[in-house]
């Protein structure tokens, strides 16, 4: 199998050139990548993304916006660009060679910008997403995290990004075609996911197996999945349980660090693109391929059903690899299998379905999964992250104004789990975080938002540990208070409370003049007064705490997290 488009693949720098270049770039031209970004990166210099070379220019950009090609007209469906905001663009000062970094401030890479540009973000949204909607978490993450301006230009890898996990499971497009080579595997299907894998996907890709004539490849993501998704290092556990169940040599697994977009039928394509550069001759598509989570169990549908194999089928002409298609599938109680719900309806067999979504509440309840869902030790694995509700990690996440008595309700629920004494419990209250690992900060939107996600990151690691986390900022802000959400759910439960207090008898409660102040101008940026407080939209409990005492919410609050089984 050709790799896609020309053979690109760079050779990376000597050790000698590196160290030479890290001299050479200074500090302010070193760009700390997100995970995102690092992704790109990754699969740009093993050759995952070829013939990209580099994160795109305008002219590529543009291009394959309008017309799914990159400026030369070889196809390509999603930008992969390099965003950074204005302030990273002033420190270059006009240089224009900069240093791609890791968190750890590991240079990566070095890129040669050739071009730099203003993003239209909601213009990118419409072209890939076909929404401006930020309900669909691309075009959420587009439109809110992605920074400014674009700059594009050639990478000159130093090395790969280091993974101290799953070693064995790593491959280069290179290192894995010479697997294929060595176990004779001359066509090979791929199987795309960022979900466990149960009885359903077992019989999809050994019917593509078995239709093809071919060897099967589980390629999971392990880069950035969709919201909700576990872990993927949790997953990496089902996937080696689920591949024992295969026929010996017909499977293999391997990871891929791949940053999903959600992007419907324009990521099956670029999904084609990436296996076809990993010697993959066939690629399975699904009905609902790339759809953001939750189609199934009610979410909001962005793309139609099957749109993707539509798209692939269009531009199948322009790929070598090719699409094996899957149909919507129910499980037949009377023929104890999985089959086409097509073909369910034209012999008029009846067709049960249990969504990821059913899955997780049964564990969740402790409640029994159907056997015909999973295998015992897929689902022992998964039992093991996916706690019932008493077991796992919880945030409470109190939001409010000031004065509207969210200390208070936190003091007392905090007392109350210290009294059951049945797991650790941590109280972060945003003036005390503020005062021990914020007090640099001043009250401006940007060092809120950061004071909140610092709050975030510490109650995510106690949820993690399956600790409580108590936690009582102002949280102003509806975005971040969902980037808080989406970093704690990856690790247990999250529970918004807002205590919707009215600003009016908040300002009665004012026993230290700061609404006094803020009204004469003293104090700027006050919540409520001269800052907006966006109320949360949809949060599990919210309570006015106007005309009842503070016991009578606590106690308000403990019923509910009792009879929703997060206390026993």
């Amino acid at each position: 199998m050709n790799y896609y488009g020309n053979h690109s693949l760079a050779e990376m720098l000597s050790q000698e050139e590196s160290e030479q270049l890290k001299k050479e770039i200074p500090v302010n031209c070193n760009v700390t990548l997100t995970q995102r970004q690092l992704c790109d990166l990754e699969m740009i210099l093993n050759g995952a993304m070829n013939p990209l070379n580099g994160f795109m220019g305008e002219a590529d950009y543009s291009s394959v916006l309008e017309n799914m090609s990159l400026s030369n007209s070889l196809m390509w469906a999603l930008p992969v660009t390099l965003d950074i905001s204005q302030q990273q663009l002033d420190a270059f000062d006009g240089a224009t060679q900069i240093g791609l970094c890791d968190g750890e401030g590991f240079m990566l890479a070095t890129m040669d910008i050739s071009s730099v540009w203003k993003a239209d973000k909601e213009k990118e949204a419409l072209k890939i997403y076909t929404t401006k909607d930020r309900s669909h978490p691309g075009v959420k993450y587009l439109l809110t995290e992605v920074k400014e301006y674009y700059i594009g230009g050639e990478v000159n890898g130093m090395q790969l990004p280091m993974h101290y996990d799953f070693e064995s499971l790593r491959h280069t497009p290179e290192s894995l075609r010479n697997e294929f080579q060595k176990s004779g595997w001359d066509k090979v299907v791929a199987f795309h996911t960022s979900k466990p894998m149960h009885h359903i996907h077992y019989g999809i890709t050994t019917d593509a197996a078995k239709s093809l004539g071919a060897n099967l490849l589980i390629h999971p993501v392990s880069g950035v999945g969709k919201p909700g998704d576990l872990a993927y290092y949790s997953r990496v556990h089902c996937y080696q349980a689920i591949i024992k169940h295969y026929p010996r040599y017909l499977a293999a697994l391997s990871l891929v660090p791949q940053a999903m977009r959600m992007a419907g039928p324009r990521e099956a394509i670029h999904n084609m693109i990436v296996r076809q550069n990993y010697g993959c001759s066939h690629f399975i598509v699904g009905p609902e391929h790339a759809s953001p989570p939750g189609v199934r169990s009610g979410g909001q549908r962005f793309y139609d059903m099957y749109s993707a194999q539509s798209m692939v089928e269009e531009f199948q002409n322009k790929l070598d690899i090719q699409m094996y298609r899957v149909e919507e599938m129910g499980y037949s109680i009377s023929r104890g299998k999985y089959i086409s719900c097509k073909t369910a309806q034209v012999e008029g067999d009846e067709t049960h379905g249990f969504t990821e979504k059913d899955f997780n509440d049964a564990l969740e309840h402790d409640q029994k999964v159907p056997d015909w869902y999973s295998y015992p030790d897929v689902i022992s694995e998964l039992s093991k992250v996916r706690l019932s509700r008493k077991h796992k990690g919880l945030t409470l996440f109190f939001t409010g104004l000031s004065g509207s008595g969210k200390s208070t309700l936190a003091k007392l629920v905090y007392a109350r789990f210290i009294e059951q004494g049945d797991r650790p419990v941590t109280l972060l209250d945003g003036d005390v975080v503020r005062m021990n690992l914020s007090s640099e900060l001043t009250f401006s939107k940007e060092h809120r938002d950061l004071n909140v996600k610092r709050i975030g990151y510490v109650a995510s690691e106690i949820t993690k540990n399956r600790g409580v986390a108590i936690c009582a900022p102002i949280a102003p802000y509806e975005t971040t208070r969902e980037s808080v959400r989406s970093a704690i759910e990856e690790y247990g439960a999250f529970i918004e409370i807002h205590v919707a207090t009215p600003l009016d008898t908040c300002e009665g409660r004012d026993r230290k003049g700061m609404y006094a102040k803020a009204r004469k101008g003293i104090i700027k940026h006050f919540t409520g007064i001269s800052d907006p407080y966006e109320e949360p939209v949809n949060p599990e409990i919210k309570i006015d705490t106007t005309g009842s005492t503070p016991m009578e919410c606590a106690q308000k609050i403990m019923l509910y997290l009792f009879k929703e089984g997060y206390i026993g």
